[in-house]
């Protein structure tokens, strides 16, 4: 057994044993499972919302992204932090009214907040079709890490059956506990690993990040700058924009604003967070010192750049403390992602659907029972998904995004968008989303008469468009009828 597998190995038996023992002193109600209790410090809640940085998605696709695009690469960078900047207003009010109510999940918030169960069920559908492509990647980067980093001792499907049994088994027991456990680790060998690997690397093979940089601009011209079509810096404005208003909208995201102790915790997070992003440079340092020395990656394989590299440079052992901090961005994630789509379905699909009267014992039951089906799912699509996956990743932020609006007009003093008018403007906004993503359009094909400047706007704003359109009018028309009379037939 080679020394890379021994330190994986050991790892993931931590990350095991942590996720096992945090529901120690603690009793697994629904609320202690799904939310915490609500007692989550600054440090819990920051690790929580920064598992959302640091999953497989960074770890490999953004030193790919680097590798592979060059300079749009900085998207990942940027737009995070403009949504750590916008919660600063947005998560304290949420976090209030969800404490007031002794709310759960996200679609709990919406269904309480426009007096609509049917939007509740919405908004919980539209979560989980957008959370089990998400939790697919991370067993697809677990795989592709575990697989690398063993040298092939352990097939990357292995990999995935070993990591899901994992995972299911701590967040059957502990729920978002154990995930919280498991980010402290996860972000303390993430830290290390990557700023050491970014500055090394360069600094190994080039001299410097300066030499790095110009070496690569010598070999390949316009590498590191923005296309004037395509990935351009309409596309890279557009695109932060995009994903930045849809950044919390994740129901996992979410969720873990409702594990906090108090609202002062998350305005301290947004001052702290956007300078923790700048770990990700490092991340990219490793993609871009990777373009001269490990040449001709295509397609998927640029995922590969960061590991490729690795095994050229470093000892077994080395390689597997890399292969294990990369573990543990998937399983971390990956366990945020099981609790919180359990807990849409049993609390906000069958007890909002199927069954009002369950109580929160049966819901929390039904919901542990739920995590390995969860996690088979995901592990089906993981195996033998195919390029539809691919699809539904693509389309997973500009889905949870078309609940910003939404959102957003319920934290004002004055709601004046109806409950109609909510559902009807995310059911426009993601059928659009569908639509497009399926027929692999883009604004530049459907508004050919655009000048060329905005052609590449992500087409993400084409379905948020629609959604605000559709949002407005239903609510003009649905607000007037209700106001026209007020006798109880027309009430009703």
């Amino acid at each position: 057994m080679s020394s890379a597998l021994v330190i994986i190995a050991a790892i993931t038996l931590v990350a095991l044993y942590l996720g096992m023992r945090a529901r120690r002193g603690h009793d697994m109600s629904l609320e202690q499972w799904s939310v915490g209790g609500r007692s989550f410090g600054t440090a819990f809640v920051f690790l929580l919302m920064a598992g959302e940085i640091y999953t497989t998605f960074t770890f490999l696709g953004g030193s790919g992204f680097a590798y592979g695009k060059g300079a749009p690469v900085y998207y990942i960078l940027a737009y995070a932090t403009l949504a750590y900047i916008l919660s600063y207003w947005i998560l304290p009010p949420v976090w209030r009214y969800a404490k007031a109510h002794r709310l759960i999940s996200q679609p709990h918030f919406f269904a309480r907040k426009y007096s609509s169960p049917a939007l509740g069920v919405l908004v919980a559908i539209v979560g989980v079709v957008a959370l089990v492509p998400y939790l697919v990647l991370q067993f697809k980067g677990l795989g592709i890490i575990v697989a690398t980093a063993s040298y092939g001792a352990i097939p990357s499907t292995a990999a995935v059956w070993i990591g899901a049994a994992v995972v299911t088994a701590y967040v059957i027991v502990s729920g978002v506990r154990g995930c919280a456990w498991n980010s402290v680790v996860k972000d303390l060998m993430i830290l290390a690993i990557a700023i050491f690997l970014g500055i090394y690397l360069p600094v190994h093979y080039y001299g410097s990040l300066g030499s790095m940089f110009h070496a690569i601009d010598l070999a390949k011209p316009g590498f590191l700058t923005f296309a004037a079509k395509g990935s351009s810096v309409t596309w890279f404005q557009s695109t932060v924009l995009l994903t930045a208003l849809g950044f919390f909208m994740w129901p996992h995201t979410f969720g873990s604003v409702y594990t906090a102790r108090n609202e002062q915790v998350f305005r301290r997070n947004s001052i702290v967070l956007p300078l923790y992003q700048l770990v990700l440079l490092f991340v990219f340092f490793c993609g871009f010192a990777a373009v001269l020395k490990v040449p001709g990656l295509k397609g998927g394989d640029i995922d590969l750049s960061l590991f490729r590299l690795s095994l050229q440079t470093f000892d077994p052992w080395f390689v597997g403390v890399i292969g294990a901090a990369g573990v543990l961005t998937a399983l971390v994630p990956g366990s945020m992602i099981l609790t919180t789509a359990s807990t849409l379905l049993a609390n906000d699909v069958y007890r909002g659907l199927l069954k009002k009267d369950a109580d929160d014992a049966s819901v929390a039951r039904l919901a542990r029972f739920l995590v390995p089906v969860v996690a088979l799912v995901a592990i089906g699509f993981t195996l033998h998904g195919g390029d539809t996956i691919v699809a539904l990743l693509l389309m997973g932020y500009n889905f949870v995004t078309q609940l910003f609006p939404a959102l957003v007009c319920s934290l004002g003093a004055r709601n004046r968008v109806t409950k109609q008018g909510a559902f009807c403007g995310i059911v426009a906004g993601v059928a659009v989303v569908v639509a497009t993503t399926s027929l692999h359009v883009s604004i530049a094909q459907l508004m050919p008469f655009l000048p060329d400047a905005l052609k590449d706007i992500n087409i993400g704003f084409l379905a948020l468009g629609v959604n605000v359109v559709v949002l407005a009018v239903v609510s003009a028309v649905t607000q007037s009828r209700t106001h026209a009379g007020h006798t109880p037939a027309r009430a009703h």
